[in-house]
């Protein structure tokens, strides 16, 4: 049996995962829509728990859906846990979630074809809908996992074509009868790419993240007065659209002005009647503030709130806001972020400390386990993107320093 510092996963194999798993829900570009619970979805699990169960993995599907595959360690006992999500946005890469589950298999086959028994069991994890693009909020099937969201109003959720989670895992066969929160984890550990430009740009070759940003995501309708473009005044109008573009540029200058972690985005924007030579009685947009400090987060939520009822003031419009989700910032394990560090390091690579930027099913499950992330660089920092894209040696230093963090903490 050879020595567990001597290991290394089979990159090829691994990369061969990834290739046929982007087949399903594959788009022009060499991208992916595989979004939560269509039909993509229910294709892309059926190959994962394949896998799973070719690797001799016991197989669970709990409520939401949430799929874990593990294998028995010499002692009972809850599992050391990898894992990510498989799901994607509609414009998706090939790698962004699928790695860290993809990853977490090649670390099973390698272990099996070296006949290495673990102490502590090992788990393969993939969580429902985690980029929250067809049902709100993200990171729903980890958050549920994790017992931070009643499963109930998750299986309720309306998605952006009128159904409901409940009903599409119904209709999928994902609709486990495993109870949400009654899976306990020894701790957790998910590779991912960055999706931000920070590692590719400073030439280093794997983050040890030290957390993951808070997060309000809120979604505003503004209601003004339908009118002829041409014949109203510009003093007399109540336009919503323009409502909606003041809310766009003060979320902007909010966070040029806070600077520091503090980021602002407006993603989505519809008017009503949406007519070229007619004044927008409605307009409906999304607002996502990150910042990793809490005080600050929610101080830039309080000043874009008082900016936007001047707005509503100075326009004579009606601004109402719907919460979509809201996320405090997470803070990873100490010792758990020093043993991705110092695995990096003894592997010879490059290691940057950072924080992550986008939200991760770690950042839920920290709440119930010593938790860590694995981060390589993104080309260009490009992600949910056709053109997502990471080196396979990049890749492949990854999942070495996956399947030797995961061997420390179950050996």
């Amino acid at each position: 049996m050879a020595t567990a510092t001597a290991l290394q996963v089979n990159c090829d194999r691994m990369l061969h995962r990834l290739d046929q798993l982007a087949q399903i829900g594959s788009i022009p570009g060499g991208g992916v829509c595989r979004l939560a619970l269509t039909d993509e979805d229910k294709a892309g699990r059926d190959q994962v728990v394949a896998w799973m169960k070719a690797l001799g993995l016991t197989i669970t599907v709990d409520q939401l859906g949430n799929v874990v595959g593990t294998r028995p360690g010499l002692e009972a006992g809850p599992p050391v846990m990898t894992g990510s999500h498989i799901d994607t946005v509609a414009t998706g890469g090939r790698y962004d979630g699928n790695l860290g589950v993809l990853a977490g298999l090649e670390v099973i086959e390698t272990l099996n074809e070296r006949q290495i028994q673990t102490r502590y069991p090992l788990a393969v994890a993939f969580f429902t809908n985690e980029e929250g693009a067809r049902f709100h909020p993200d990171m729903m099937g980890s958050w549920v996992f994790s017992g931070g969201f009643p499963v109930e109003a998750a299986l309720a959720e309306v998605g952006t074509d009128g159904t409901t989670v409940a009903k599409e895992l119904e209709r999928i066969g994902y609709a486990g009868t495993v109870p949400c929160g009654s899976q306990p984890v020894k701790a957790f550990v998910e590779l991912h790419v960055e999706q931000g430009p920070v590692l590719d740009q400073e030439r280093i070759q794997i983050g040890a993240v030290t957390g993951v940003q808070g997060m309000i995501w809120q979604e505003f309708t503004v209601k003004g007065v339908s009118n002829h473009a041409g014949t109203t005044p510009m003093h007399l109008r109540h336009d919503a659209g323009y409502g909606a573009s003041a809310i766009a540029v003060a979320a902007r200058q909010l966070a040029l002005e806070m600077g520091g972690n503090q980021v602002a985005t407006v993603g989505s924007i519809q008017t009503k009647p949406g007519l070229v030579n007619v004044i927008a009685k409605e307009a409906r947009l999304t607002v996502d503030l990150r910042n990793t400090d809490s005080a600050l987060l929610h101080q830039a939520e309080a000043q874009l709130n008082n900016k936007i009822q001047e707005i509503a003031t100075a326009e004579g419009l009606e601004i109402t806001s719907r919460s979509l989700a809201r996320f405090e910032p997470v803070a990873f394990d100490p010792a758990m972020i020093d043993l991705v560090a110092q695995t990096a390091a003894g592997l010879g690579l490059s290691v940057k400390h950072m924080p992550s930027g986008a939200g991760h099913d770690a950042g839920m499950i920290a709440a119930i386990a010593p938790t860590a992330m694995i981060f390589v660089p993104s080309v260009d920092g490009i992600s949910h993107n056709v053109k997502e894209y990471t080196a396979p040696q990049d890749l492949e230093n990854g999942a070495n320093i996956l399947l030797q963090v995961l061997l420390k903490l179950a050996l």
